[in-house]
């Protein structure tokens, strides 16, 4: 019998939401972002977040991404 494991954080469905906010501890930034299905999403694509205005688009599902200090 094997040790029990402790329960992971549920997955958030990918492209459920159209506004996110992430930290400079989410960079480098990808949508869909870990952390959410992929079952049902889009191929992964890393994006760029300019650091004074701090906001990206994903061209696939139009999801955007704000950095938050």
């Amino acid at each position: 019998m094997s040790p029990a494991t402790p329960a992971a954080a549920p997955l958030i469905l990918a492209n459920a939401e159209n506004r996110y906010e992430v930290t400079r501890s989410d960079l480098p930034l990808s949508c869909p972002m870990p952390g959410m299905q992929l079952w049902n999403s889009h191929p992964k694509v890393y994006l760029p977040v300019v650091e004074d205005g701090g906001e990206s688009t994903c061209p696939y599902c139009g999801a955007r991404y704000f950095l938050r200090d």
